[in-house]
């Protein structure tokens, strides 16, 4: 691999490969600064109290305890968040959920800090729990933030296209249906950690796992009063994210230790419990939908109503109910759509980002209905699907135009054309004793990117050694999806050098120039054009240079060599370490920006000027999933799994169908297991002993096919790829289920004892 140049289209290795199966790699969680402290925080315990008052004497009296920090010790605003800082880095007055710190502390170990924590006590008033969001929309509930205009009410929006209502009323068929979708958990291998230092320039270095190092210095800098010039976030390889560290986590809490800690680094680690009682956590949904046809199957008419429970701070639940809105109507032609939403205050934990960003949910609730309506006309849902689906042109259900790539459709007859789907009636007839067996299909998309109101944009750094090798400074977190490396393939295409001799710099505030977040499936996308754009403007220096060198008086004729440029005319050549003697410091370096395009559309009403909509780019794709259900135990099993994806151009094999089988694997833990269950506030599942995700053992064999429609804007031709295998999943095992006991699903998961008590209630109505 060293020695080859790398090329687009090609399954290569990742770069980093060797070094993370060999353990060489340095994670976050590796970084041991000498003389360090470890870091933990006190957690409420309690979901809604006003503190009365924190006793730590005796804490602090107990050996190795360096320091214990409350709300009187933190600096500036001491509130945090991404949009709203309505979030405490430790709660002050009141404590909103079980997570809350309440308390800092720092010691010499562990053990030590165990002790100490257990030793804090705190005098609450218990004020009532808000334990779910109909009860946050009650008349008496108490209001969690008085400062939040709508009350439990964080964010409420309506998006309107045509008469919806109207049409509904003269539709053939209209399906009505409720859908409840879980709190998921993110259930990444690295849990939340970082180490902090503050240096003796006044400069705090974090090392932190985090997918956005370049936003932690603002939500710090808020919070702590601090000059972001006086941050610095170093940001190596992540063990996993998908979107749990999309936002500060751990990062205020080290800054402040760094402070306070007499220049002495500090380090804080959550454990697996600690992750689960303060870490983000996906929405959990309640979706009201009525879908109105002609009898011939075409969409006419959409309302719906989608609550997304956002736990007890806003963080990102304004911008994950935009895309719930945005995605609500589906990737179909529907001339009239009302959609409203709210993301609702409670006393759970607080949600945020995660792959599928807000369309994971209705994604459920859109393609069930797509099922319900198919059933009703008497239609197979595959053909309902086809006959409205969205191609370049149409105006999707939120009002603006597809001007953009589209594969949607060669998706859906990717499905239809599979085996698996045409030997699906002798594969079911084979089912055994007490087995039932069924066939789902869904289909569905995913914005790319930040879409309007967020600039989304990449700053690329690209330098030639003095020895003739080059750096890529990589901007945007590797949180385990292989970006890293497609950036070294894209240098490498362009500059034609061998992979050993480019270097990749991770994420570094001082080294590395801003380039947004690693989400919204837009990392190869917005990165990979700004580094496109910064190879040419250095590939196209290095021949200007060699013509200086070669003495050859215009530097047409040249070409980028392993190594060196040759002037083909001539047979000239000349060694890249030559030509990057003569050039000076700056000249050796080059930095480059993109910036996405975002839809022109014009709106007006509640969506007119929200973060993150509409999108300009979308990925497209149709799932087909052969399940078998026991009848005895409810138990439903994955035998088989189809992805059909559109993502545009595939620029490494390898990477993109782990990517697509990750998702997947991650959306059938959605489907199947994975509930994070609350009761009045507490966690009930808090670990992996009790919140089950999927291990090899419970996947089936998967397939991948790939629709290569050629994005204009993209990187090569691609889209995202990030996400949009996460979508399927949940509606093609519903869609299964229904097939196999003639029962629609309307809450997920389907565990063996949600499927049994679905079949009870089909099977014995009364």
């Amino acid at each position: 691999m060293k020695n080859q140049v790398p090329h687009i289209g090609e399954s290569l290795p990742r770069a980093d490969a060797l070094a993370k199966v060999t353990g060489r790699e340095k994670y976050a969680t590796d970084f041991y600064d000498e003389g360090f402290l470890w870091a933990a925080a006190k957690r409420a315990g309690i979901p809604h109290a006003k503190i009365l008052r924190i006793h730590t004497a005796e804490a602090a009296a107990l050996p190795g305890v360096f320091k214990i920090l409350t709300a009187n010790d933190v600096p500036g605003t001491n509130r945090q968040g991404i949009v709203v800082k309505d979030q405490p880095v430790i709660a002050d007055e009141i404590v909103r959920h079980c997570g809350d710190a309440v308390t800092l502390v720092l010691g010499e170990d562990r053990k030590t800090l165990e002790k100490a924590l257990d030793l804090i006590r705190v005098d609450y008033e218990p004020l009532p729990v808000v334990s779910g969001m109909d009860i946050a929309l009650s008349k008496d509930a108490p209001v969690l933030h008085p400062s939040c205009p709508g009350g439990n009410v964080y964010a409420d929006r309506e998006l309107s296209v045509g008469e919806a209502e109207d049409a509904l009323s003269k539709c053939h068929a209209v399906v009505e249906g409720v859908f409840e979708t879980p709190m998921q958990v993110h259930g990444f291998l690295e849990t939340e950690n970082g180490t902090g230092r503050m240096g003796q320039d006044g400069v705090i270095t974090l090392t932190v796992s985090t997918q956005a190092p370049f936003r932690d210095r603002m939500e710090i800098g808020h919070a702590l009063g601090l000059p972001f010039s006086g941050i610095r976030i170093i940001n190596p390889y992540l063990g996993g994210g998908f979107g749990g560290k999309d936002g500060a986590t751990v990062q205020c809490l080290l800054a402040l230790g760094a402070m306070k800690s007499e220049g002495r680094p500090v380090k804080m680690w959550w454990s697996r419990e600690e992750s689960f009682f303060s870490g983000y956590k996906r929405h959990p949904a309640k979706m009201h939908y009525r879908l109105g046809a002609d009898a011939d199957g075409s969409l006419v008419a959409l309302a719906c109503e989608l609550d997304y429970d956002t736990g007890a701070y806003a963080h990102l639940g304004g911008e994950v109910l935009n895309a719930g809105i945005e995605h609500a109507g589906g990737p179909y032609r529907i001339p009239h759509t009302k959609i409203r939403g709210r993301a609702i205050y409670t006393n759970n934990p607080i949600a945020g980002a995660m792959r599928g960003f807000g369309a994971a949910q209705a994604a459920f609730a859109m393609e069930s209905m797509m099922n319900l309506m198919a059933a009703r006309l008497n239609m197979d849902p595959l053909a309902i699907r086809e006959k409205n689906a969205l191609v370049r042109g149409d105006r999707h259900p939120s009002g603006a135009f597809i001007t953009t790539s589209n594969g949607l459709s060669a998706c859906l007859e990717g499905v239809r054309n599979h085996p698996l789907r045409k030997s699906a009636q002798i594969w079911k007839q084979e089912a055994g004793p007490h087995k039932k067996r069924g066939i789902g299909v869904s289909s569905f998309f995913q914005a790319m990117g930040y879409g309007r109101g967020v600039p989304d944009n990449a700053i690329a750094k690209l330098e030639i050694k003095k020895d003739g090798t080059f750096i890529v400074y990589n901007s945007v977190s590797d949180m385990g999806q292989g970006n890293a490396a497609t950036y070294l393939q894209i240098a490498g295409e362009i500059l034609r050098q061998r992979a050993g001799d480019m270097e990749l710099v991770q994420p570094d505030t001082f080294r590395t120039h801003p380039s947004g977040s690693s989400s919204a499936s837009r990392t190869t996308f917005t990165y990979g054009r700004a580094l496109m754009g910064a190879c040419e403007i250095m590939k196209k220096k290095l021949l200007n240079r060699a013509a200086l060198v070669m003495f050859i008086t215009d530097d047409s004729g040249f070409a980028l060599l392993p190594g060196k440029v040759r002037h083909i005319p001539s047979g000239k050549e000349v060694p890249l370490k030559v030509i990057a003697g003569v050039m000076g410091d700056e000249d050796r370096v080059v930095v480059n920006e993109f910036m996405v395009r975002v839809p022109k559309d014009p709106f007006t009403g509640d969506m007119a000027s929200t973060h993150g909509f509409p999108h300009n780019i979308f990925s497209y794709a149709a799932h087909l999933a052969r399940i078998e259900t026991d009848l005895l135990t409810g138990e439903v099993k994955v035998c088989d799994y189809l992805t059909v994806t559109d993502a545009g151009r595939v620029l490494n094999p390898m990477v993109y169908e782990q990517q697509i089988h990750g998702a997947v694997a991650q959306g059938l833990g959605y489907a199947l297991t994975e509930a994070c269950i609350v009761k009045n506030g507490k966690i009930e599942t808090p670990d992996l002993a009790t919140y089950i995700i999927p291990t090899s053992l419970d996947l089936p064999d998967m397939e991948s096919v790939s629709i290569e429609t050629e994005e204009a804007e993209g990187p090569y031709g691609m889209k995202g790829v990030g996400e949009i295998g996460m979508l399927p999943p949940l509606p093609a095992v519903a869609c299964a289920l229904n097939d196999a006991l003639g029962a629609f699903p309307h809450q997920a998961p389907f565990t063996g004892e949600n499927v049994s008590r679905s079949m009870e209630k089909a099977y014995n109505p009364c």
